[in-house]
Formats: C-alpha cells, sequence, structure tokens
C-alpha cells in the first residue's frame, strides 16, 4: 500500500514482484506518476486505487476494523513509538530527510 504517491510509488512499482499488487490512496508526494508499463506487462504487476473521500461512512469503518484485526498489536518491534511532545522534532526530521521507517504518536 503507497499512501504518498510520484516518485515513492514509481520506485514501489518498479521493485514490485511477480503478480503482486500495489494500492495506491495518497498524493503527499504528488500526482505525476513517472514510470514505463514493464512492470505491469513483464511482470503482472496490478496498480489499484484507493477512493477514500468519496467511500461510505460504513464502508470506511468496516476498512478500520479489518487493519485493526490483521496488524499486529505489538508496533514497538515494528515502529518507533514517540509521544505527542515529540512529534514535533520527529515532523522536522522528517522534512530533513532524517527519519525513516515507521513512527506511531501515542497521545
Amino acid at each position: 500500500m503507497d499512501t504518498v504517491g510520484g516518485r515513492t510509488l514509481a520506485k514501489i512499482l518498479s521493485q514490485t514482484k511477480m503478480d503482486g499488487a500495489v494500492a495506491a490512496c495518497g498524493l503527499a508526494g504528488g500526482v505525476a506518476l513517472n514510470t514505463t508499463v514493464m512492470p505491469f506487462i513483464l511482470r503482472g504487476v496490478q496498480l489499484l486505487g484507493i477512493n477514500s473521500v468519496y467511500m461510505p461512512k460504513a464502508k470506511r469503518i468496516e476498512a478500520w476494523q479489518r487493519l485493526q484485526e490483521s496488524l499486529p498489536l505489538d508496533f514497538e518491534d515494528q515502529a518507533q513509538v514517540l509521544t505527542l511532545e515529540q512529534s514535533i522534532a520527529a515532523a522536522r526530521d522528517l522534512l530533513a530527510g532524517k527519519l525513516r521507517g515507521r513512527v506511531v504518536i501515542q497521545p
């Protein structure tokens, strides 16, 4: 799943394995997609768009519930856990390219 778009989505598509699928749901990295058809015709990669804007509330709730059920609950092993107070510094690091990986902000 790609939440960024732009160059990040193009890179993800180029690295997706045979018969893989990429779900795109964000545009933070831009709306342009500069890539080739190679992943699609040589490896059968699928690009799926997620329309989260006009999705009925009941379907959005169902999707969040499914994510909650399928994702591991122990984020400490998979992400940095920061406090809300630490989030401003983390955002600065993210913009400066110093922050990598997943971050969970606890209230």
